[in-house]
C-alpha cells in the first residue's frame, strides 16, 4: 500500500450507531430545534439541504411537503411553498417521486424528460401514439389560453375514479409534463396548473444540460451529502437513479467522497467532503440530537424503509394502502423523532373545524424506555404540531403502552403544554 493510501486509511472515521444517526439528522436539518422564527428563504434552504421535497396529497393532517418543512422549521405559513414555486425558485418533477426541486437542478432531470419512455408508469408511449391528436389539442389549448388545470376540461368519457381513471385530458397533461413539454407554473388549492415549459422557464437552453456521466456523478454526490453518511446500497434510492450506477469507491479514489465506518457494519459508509468537520464532530460524540418532532411518512429520513430499519431499527410501513382490518398502526402514521431516535408512531387526524388534533393511535417502539422526560418531549412535539394545524386541543384515543398514554394525556392537559409553540 502506498503512503497516500495508508494515510487515507488511518484518517478514516469510525462512528457509533448513535453518532451515525446524529450525522444523518444534522445533514437533514433535524438535529436541534431552530433558534429563530422561520423566513421564506428558510423553506428554500431546507429543500436545497434535502435536495428534494416529496409531494403527496393525503391530508388527514397537513399534506406531506408541509409536514416535512414543519419538522425542520417549526411554525411557518404553508403558502410560502407555493409562492416559491410560482416565483421560479422551485420546479416540480419526478425525482425520488413527484417532488419540488430547486430550480438550479433542472438540468439534472433533463435526461429523464428527453427519454420519458424510461420513466415507467409515469409515461405511456401507447397513449401518445393512440391519442396523438388529443395530446396535441391539449398542448394547443395551453399555448392559446395560457396556464391550465385539469379541472378546466370537462369529463366526457363517463368514467371516474383515481389515477387509473384519469380523464383523457389529465393523462395528456401528465405525459406532456413527464416529457418536459409542460411544467407546473403554480398551484391553487394544491391543484397543479400546467403551462408550456418555455413560458415557465424561458431562459433554458438544452445546451446547458450536463452529460449523463456528469448527471450521475452529481446525483451521487448530492445524495450522499443529503444523507450525511450513506451505505452504497442507500444512494440510488434517494433520487431514484437507474443503472448503470457510479461506484462510490471510484469517487473515493478521486477524492470526491470520503470513506468511513460504523461499528458493527461490515461495509463502509461514504461522506461528502463538505461534511468532514461535521462528521468528525459526530465521530467524537460532539453532535447532540435534541429535536423532537412528528415526521411525515414521506420524510427523507424514513422514505427508504430499509434504510430506516438499518439506521434507526425502525420497521416502518405506511398502511394507508392496506385494508382497514389489516392495519396494525393506522391509516397515515407519523414517525416520532425524539433526540436522535425514532421512538414511536402516531396516527393523527386534524379536525380543523372543531380545532381538535385527534391521536387515533400512538404506539411506542418496544425498545423505548418510558420516562417523565420522554412524556414531556413527545407531548411537546404533538402540541406544537397541533397548534400549527390550528387544532390546539389534543384528544388521545388510544396509546400503547397504556401507562404512557395516561401520562401523555396528563401532560397535554397542562395549560403550559397547551400553549406550547
Amino acid at each position: 500500500m502506498d503512503e497516500n493510501k495508508r494515510n487515507a486509511v488511518l484518517t478514516e472515521l469510525t462512528f457509533s450507531l448513535a453518532a451515525a444517526r446524529a450525522l444523518h439528522l444534522a445533514a437533514q436539518g433535524l438535529l436541534q430545534p431552530r433558534r429563530r422564527k422561520a423566513r421564506q428563504q428558510d423553506v428554500l434552504a431546507a429543500i436545497r439541504q434535502m435536495g428534494v421535497l416529496q409531494i403527496d396529497t393525503i391530508h388527514v393532517v397537513a399534506r406531506s411537503p408541509y409536514l416535512v418543512l414543519h419538522s425542520r422549521l417549526g411554525d411557518y405559513p404553508q403558502v410560502w411553498l407555493e409562492q416559491l414555486l410560482e416565483q421560479g425558485a422551485l420546479f416540480e418533477y419526478w425525482a425520488h417521486e413527484a417532488c419540488f426541486v430547486p430550480i438550479e437542478d433542472y438540468g439534472l432531470y433533463r435526461h429523464r424528460m428527453t427519454d420519458p419512455a424510461a420513466m415507467g408508469w409515469k409515461y405511456s408511449e401507447s397513449w401518445i401514439s393512440e391519442h396523438r391528436a388529443d395530446v396535441d389539442a391539449v398542448l394547443a389549448h395551453i399555448r392559446s389560453n395560457g396556464p391550465t388545470r385539469s379541472s378546466d376540461f370537462e369529463r366526457s368519457d363517463g368514467q371516474s375514479g383515481g389515477w387509473w381513471g384519469w380523464k383523457p385530458e389529465k393523462r395528456s397533461l401528465e405525459v406532456l409534463f413527464t416529457a418536459g413539454e409542460l411544467m407546473i407554473a403554480r398551484r391553487h388549492n394544491f391543484q397543479r396548473i400546467y403551462d408550456l415549459a418555455e413560458r415557465v422557464l424561458p431562459g433554458w437552453d438544452d445546451s446547458r444540460t450536463p452529460t449523463m456521466e456528469q448527471t450521475r456523478r452529481t446525483l451521487v454526490l448530492q445524495a450522499v451529502k443529503a444523507l450525511g453518511l450513506a451505505r452504497a446500497s442507500w444512494i440510488s434510492d434517494y433520487f431514484r437513479t437507474k443503472p448503470p450506477r457510479l461506484d462510490p469507491e471510484q469517487l473515493v479514489a478521486e477524492g470526491a467522497l470520503l470513506r468511513a465506518w460504523v461499528k458493527g457494519w461490515d461495509e463502509p459508509v461514504y461522506i461528502h467532503p463538505e461534511y468532514h468537520a461535521l462528521a468528525s464532530q459526530a465521530a467524537a460524540g460532539a453532535l447532540a440530537p435534541t429535536l423532537c418532532a412528528l415526521l411525515s411518512p414521506f420524510d427523507p429520513v424514513v422514505w427508504d424503509r430499509r434504510r430506516a430499519l438499518e439506521l434507526f431499527d425502525f420497521d416502518y410501513r405506511l398502511e394507508c394502502y392496506t385494508p382497514a382490518e389489516k392495519r396494525r398502526y393506522g391509516y397515515f402514521t407519523l414517525p416520532i423523532l425524539r433526540r436522535g431516535a425514532l421512538v414511536g408512531r402516531v396516527d393523527a387526524k386534524a379536525h380543523r373545524r372543531e380545532g381538535v388534533f385527534e391521536l387515533k393511535s400512538l404506539v411506542l417502539e418496544e425498545q423505548t424506555r418510558v420516562s417523565e422526560r420522554l412524556v414531556r418531549d413527545v407531548a411537546g412535539a404533538i402540541q406544537r404540531s397541533a397548534n400549527w394545524h390550528g387544532c390546539p386541543r389534543v384528544d388521545v384515543t388510544l396509546a400503547e403502552p397504556p401507562a404512557f398514554g395516561d401520562a401523555l394525556r396528563a401532560a397535554l392537559a397542562q395549560p403550559a403544554q397547551q400553549e406550547a409553540a
